[in-house]
């Protein structure tokens, strides 16, 4: 079924407030949820946060009163859209169970939509940071199965298999090589979307790491949060980066908004849990109403209609989650030995040996990265990593389960990567 959200009549935008007790209620069980339905409320989460603080950083760089107030009429909707969303999350799962299911969004999120990415130059993009989001999984699924026993396959579903990828100690580079080219304003209606989506899901794991590193409950969690948030600091450069910065705030709005009510409809379609499918029902249909608010606001104070921004209003293919574990081996075999320079990418063995991202490592990398030690504490303890793999890791220098390999995609050795 096609879906064009310019063709359906909105409510009216007040009608989109509703009582604070609206706000809080059902809970998914998090021993019986699909763990789709989990990501698919992480990533709804993630996309109401980045709208609402693209709204505040909007309006911080606004003088007009009248368009000031507009927008804050609709960040207010927003806001409750993701108070909602939030407390769908059940009190009982903890913060690295919750955690877990970041990673599972960022590795299966980004694989999808990089096997579908029509733009060469974002596709690659997409797939450098997913081999390093499939790492953080396999370094938080070693703390959870050290501290708590727990085995995080049961928590993924088996959708995602959980090893290596390219080692977080590195992942860590140069600020200047996580900036990359922007799509320009032509670009697929896909890519657009992509480039939305995965910035808004990257930044909100960053947000999420950025607070729990401070309160996590052991010193080694803690430095493990603390050292994966600077990564996700690099996706969300390398992601943001990609968005067009020629266009103006009020298309930026509309493409938001556009964006929030094709992750509403996919959820909708998808969805396996009566409960949360009706939220999602409900929530397009505040967000269709937002669409069209921000369509109003662009030809009120910028004389254009919506049909200028997107020339294509019908949704593309549906954002669908499915086991993506065949496409992360392929990307594993094909490129995990690979760093960024500057714009681009390039096999570690290839850079200069006075390249900056030598020079960057030398400097924050230490005697005792986190990442690292997780993994070796647990081998020490358990006599081997925890994993969860249906077949044999792609990547030969990958395969030791009693040893941390921390020279992948980080010194120059080809033979460690075969």
């Amino acid at each position: 079924m096609t879906m064009n959200p310019f063709e359906l009549r909105p409510i009216d935008i007040n009608d989109c407030f509703v009582e604070r007790s609206d706000l809080y209620g059902y809970s998914y069980d998090k021993y019986t949820a699909d763990p789709y339905t989990k990501l698919r409320i992480i990533l709804m989460n993630g996309a109401e946060y980045e709208q609402v603080w693209f709204g505040h950083n909007q309006m911080r760089c606004e003088a007009r009163g009248d368009l000031r107030r507009d927008l804050a009429l609709l960040r207010r909707s927003e806001q409750m859209q993701q108070k909602q969303i939030a407390c769908l999350k059940p009190i009982s799962e903890s913060v690295l169970e919750n955690t877990i299911g970041y990673e599972q969004l960022a590795v299966d999120l980004t694989a999808l939509m990089a096997s579908r990415e029509k733009d060469p130059y974002v596709k690659h993009c997409m797939d450098f940071a997913l081999l390093e989001d499939f790492d953080h999984l396999y370094r938080y699924a070693d703390l959870l199965n050290m501290e708590t026993g727990q085995k995080a396959e049961e928590l993924v579903g088996g959708y995602t298999e959980i090893m290596p990828g390219r080692p977080t100690v590195s992942e860590h580079r140069f600020p200047y090589d996580d900036v990359k080219r922007p799509i320009s304003k032509n670009a697929d209606l896909l890519t657009k979307l992509q480039v939305n989506i995965i910035t808004a899901a990257e930044q909100q794991t960053m947000n999420y790491y950025m607070n729990q590193c401070g309160f996590y409950k052991t010193d080694l969690g803690r430095r493990l949060y603390q050292e994966i948030a600077m990564i996700e600091e690099q996706h969300v450069s390398q992601y943001g980066s990609l968005i067009d910065p020629m266009a103006t705030p009020l298309e930026k709005l509309l493409l938001h908004e556009y964006t929030e009510t094709y992750l509403y409809y996919s959820c909708y379609e998808s969805e396996t849990d009566k409960k949360i499918r009706a939220v999602w029902e409900r929530l397009f249909e505040q967000e269709v109403a937002h669409l069209h608010y921000a369509a109003n606001l662009l030809e009120k104070y910028e004389g254009r209609t919506y049909t200028d921004i997107l020339p294509e209003q019908t949704f593309p293919e549906l954002l669908f989650f499915s086991e993506q574990k065949d496409y992360v081996r392929d990307v594993l075999k094909n490129t995990v030995n690979e760093t960024a320079l500057r714009e681009d990418f390039t096999d570690v063995d290839a850079l200069n040996d006075s390249a900056d991202f030598f020079r960057y490592q030398e400097r924050v990398s230490g005697k005792k990265d986190a990442s690292h030690e997780v993994i070796e504490k647990h081998i020490g303890e358990l006599h081997s990593d925890y994993r969860y793999q249906e077949k044999e890791h792609p990547v030969a220098a990958l395969r030791d389960r009693k040893k941390d390999n921390t020279r992948v995609g980080r010194e120059k050795a080809k033979e460690h990567v075969v």
